[in-house]
């Protein structure tokens, strides 16, 4: 009786020591921070990974969008930085949150404070002008631009696709006479004369596409609704880049959450809803893992430092 008393306070001891076993992720409600206003595709497929979320593991999973300003949209990425890193509270970003946010003076992302779980959409932007301009290729545009003056429309000058238009012009011995920021960047804007050359996504000009030249796209690979123009990096690969969005999480969340979103995130990218939605809006839509998400993060800020570099000579 000693012996088992013995070994049954031992046993005991051990539990003590270990503390209470943990529960398994998820069991409470996942919320998704998206940083900017509802509608766009990163707001739209980040509800189908939500949506998808919520029906495979049995809890709530809601997406709050929180919009932000002054050149980046870091209050929803701070509220993710000092969320508990226990995957309850997942960031939905664009390119800038994990290449610049921890670049520009805000304490509450400096050092880098987010890990990719997935890249899952590209923007398919375009640099574009009208059917009846004078140039109808990027290098014709560059001839042309030399010794005329050629203005562009663009939706801010601190996104990346503006500043790899920028930077093209640039490095190949010219600029743009004249730049604007538009709230919208369609069709309209071109008609009207408002602006020469339009840096837009491809979707707002789907109404015009046939009186309209898309000279180059700023994406990965070329586009399906403008098979025949360049990618910017085809033409120049120090700019290859894109505007994309994707999933992170604290650097301390921990593997098995980290697996467990991943599993029901990159199905839904692979789904019928996702592949619906870049049908019909021109969106890329796909799923980067891990490792190449985190890559694509490391070659892009060396980019934007040779654009910076290159646009402040």
């Amino acid at each position: 009786m000693k012996y088992l008393a013995a070994i049954s306070a031992a046993m005991l001891a051990i539990v003590a020591l270990a503390g209470p076993a943990s529960a398994e992720y998820p069991e409470k409600p996942v919320t998704f921070i998206v940083p900017f206003p509802p509608g766009d595709s990163e707001d739209v497929l980040t509800r189908i990974i939500a949506e998808d979320f919520q029906s495979k593991y049995g809890v709530s999973a809601a997406v709050v969008n929180k919009p932000g300003g002054g050149g980046g949209p870091f209050p929803g990425a701070i509220e993710v930085a000092m969320a508990p890193a226990d995957g309850y509270t997942i960031g939905s970003f664009v390119i800038g949150v994990p290449t610049l946010g921890h670049q520009i003076g805000i304490d509450e992302l400096t050092p880098a404070k987010f890990d990719p779980l997935g890249i899952f959409l590209t923007y398919p932007f375009i640099i574009a002008t009208g059917k009846d301009a004078p140039y109808q290729t990027m290098e014709e545009l560059s001839e042309y631009a030399k010794s005329n003056e050629v203005t562009l429309a663009h939706f801010g000058d601190v996104l990346a696709p503006t500043q790899v238009t920028k930077a093209f012009a640039k490095l190949n011995g010219w600029s743009y006479s004249a730049d604007s920021a538009f709230d919208a960047v369609d069709c309209n804007t071109i008609a009207s004369g408002d602006a020469d050359v339009v840096n837009t996504t491809i979707q707002l000009v789907f109404p015009c596409l046939d009186h309209i030249t898309v000279l180059a796209t700023i994406t990965d690979d070329r586009i399906s609704r403008a098979p025949d123009a360049p990618t910017i990096g085809e033409l120049e690969p120090d700019l290859a880049l894109s505007l994309w969005n994707g999933l992170f999480v604290a650097k301390e969340t921990p593997a098995d959450v980290r697996e467990t979103i991943i599993a029901s995130a990159m199905e839904s990218m692979l789904g019928e809803r996702a592949a619906a939605h870049g049908e019909a809006t021109g969106a890329i839509v796909y799923w980067q893992d891990e490792a190449q998400s985190a890559a694509r993060i490391a070659s892009d800020i060396e980019t934007l430092a040779r654009i910076e570099q290159l646009l402040a000579e």
